[in-house]
């Protein structure tokens, strides 16, 4: 867990793993081919080169944050913002 604004957060990995694998269902490949190759993992490179530079901005952030002013703190970078906020409405960082 890691405190952020003061309140403990943790990233839910099996929510990063959904969110990056891309449905069988959704595939346009043929039935053939999808049949074919239904071991494997099917990963949307867009989704997780996003999540994983999300997820570097929030474990490098360095500055200090005012806890006391929590979300209303304004110390806090426009990307490390932009990064904590679309993590957490994906699911991907979790309240305790």
């Amino acid at each position: 867990m890691f405190k952020i604004f003061n309140e403990e957060y943790y990233l839910d990995l099996v929510e990063i793993e959904k969110f990056v694998n891309i449905d069988k269902t959704q595939n346009t490949e043929d039935s053939e081919d999808a049949n074919n190759d239904n071991n494997g993992v099917h990963v949307n490179i867009v989704k997780f080169d996003l999540v994983k530079m999300l997820l570097d901005v929030i474990m490098t952030e360095n500055d200090e944050v005012d806890e006391r002013l929590g979300m209303n703190s304004n110390e806090t970078t426009i990307p490390f913002k932009f990064a904590f906020n679309t993590l957490l409405n994906n699911n991907i960082i979790k309240k305790d």
